[in-house]
């Protein structure tokens, strides 16, 4: 079945420690609800730098992206679906779902 990757992007932080746990308790329950399907619950970010030809730099980019997750899926549709049910779309992120690809690396 293919896998999909959930790119999580520019969420607003949490206000209060209390705000924090209550979205942590809402995501977990989405994640926990999509069963087998959820391959890799994810991985949160916090800094970032850019490597580029320039070398390695800090261009403000690290509060654009927020984490990853990957997941099992028939479509990317079906993908997409499992993700607009996310509520880090409710924190005002976004979610972008990219399907991954089988190849020898």
């Amino acid at each position: 079945m293919p896998r999909f990757a959930f790119i999580y992007r520019n969420a607003q932080p949490p206000k209060t420690p209390e705000e924090g746990q209550k979205h942590m308790e809402a995501w977990r329950a989405w994640s926990s609800g999509l069963g087998d399907a959820m391959i890799e619950p994810g991985m949160p970010f916090s800094q970032a730098v850019t490597a580029d030809r320039d070398g390695i730099s800090r261009k403000g980019d690290e509060a654009a992206f927020n984490g990853i997750s990957i997941v099992e899926a028939a479509t990317c549709e079906e993908a997409g679906a499992m993700a607009a049910a996310c509520p880090h779309i409710a924190i005002g992120g976004d979610i972008v779902v990219a399907e991954g690809i089988d190849m020898e690396m």
